[in-house]
């Protein structure tokens, strides 16, 4: 499927200085050279600058399609583990590598495990880039009922871990009421699904709750928001399909929150792994 967005836009750039500067190399170079009754022409800016810049764009281009993609968090609905602010790296390569743009899959890579943290483009509009946690895979029976998440028959674990703090005069907003940056009444749980342990976050006085059950299809995944009464995931639009799969998050590289009433520069999330 043919994507029209940045990766294109630099697909293109690298394409266009890279043909140029080729151009130049085998023809016009040539045609600027001295003859007995001319001097050597300049190299036009154009070529300059394309022999300038195609080495570094054909490098982020690998970079981004090939190994590691930035994306920043809008939203608070992956709370606590994610906040609005959050830089994260995504590493594009461990699900298979794709082709830029047309997302063809060009080899084959590990298949996302329960607890994964991926990028995917949303179902409903490819054009925008979701993050939620790989809770349902291929073959899965998945049940919600009561705020409680089971696999298979099997409740997952969960045990209280501490009460969310907000940003102190924050509380007084009128936001916060929810489970956000500025609330302190959600309580953050440890849950335990296979090998992953991780922190959700519920709110107490919440009225959101979807009670069901769902067998997931091959070719399909379940995912859902940390924050889970705060999050617009798979239970209210369904799976992602495996082909909407971008990566899976690893790394928070920054963390700056720009609004007004935001935290700033955070330099303390540096470097923090994302749970799974």
């Amino acid at each position: 499927m043919f994507h029209f967005d940045f990766e294109f836009l630099l697909l293109i750039l690298t394409a266009v200085t890279g043909l140029l500067w080729l151009a130049d190399v085998l023809v016009f170079a040539r045609l600027r050279q001295p003859t007995a009754t001319s001097k050597i022409k300049k190299e036009p800016l154009v070529i300059e600058y394309s022999r300038a810049f195609f080495p570094v764009l054909i490098a982020v281009l690998v970079l981004r399609a090939f190994l590691f993609e930035p994306f920043r968090i809008p939203s608070g609905s992956m709370m606590p583990t994610l906040l609005v602010g959050d830089f994260i790296l995504v590493n594009k390569f461990t699900y298979g590598l794709r082709l830029p743009v047309w997302q063809t899959r060009i080899t084959d890579g590990n298949k996302p495990k329960r607890g994964d943290v991926v990028v995917f483009r949303y179902p409903k509009d490819e054009s925008q880039d979701y993050i939620k946690r790989v809770v349902g895979l291929p073959g899965d029976h998945v049940a919600i009922y009561n705020q409680r998440l089971s696999i298979n028959g099997k409740l997952l674990d969960i045990e209280p871990d501490r009460v969310y703090e907000g940003l102190g005069d924050l509380n007084k907003m009128q936001y916060a009421h929810g489970c956000d940056r500025a609330a302190a009444n959600c309580q953050v749980y440890i849950e335990k699904l296979d090998q992953a342990e991780y922190t959700i976050m519920n709110n107490p006085g919440s009225t959101f709750g979807v009670n069901g059950e769902v067998f997931i299809p091959e070719g399909e995944y379940f995912v859902m928001g940390d924050n889970r009464n705060h999050s617009n995931d798979s239970r209210i639009w369904g799976n992602v399909p495996e082909e909407n799969l971008v990566g899976k998050a690893v790394m928070i590289w920054m963390h700056w929150d720009w609004r007004k009433d935001g935290t700033g520069l955070n330099i303390s999330r540096v470097g923090d792994k994302i749970s799974n």
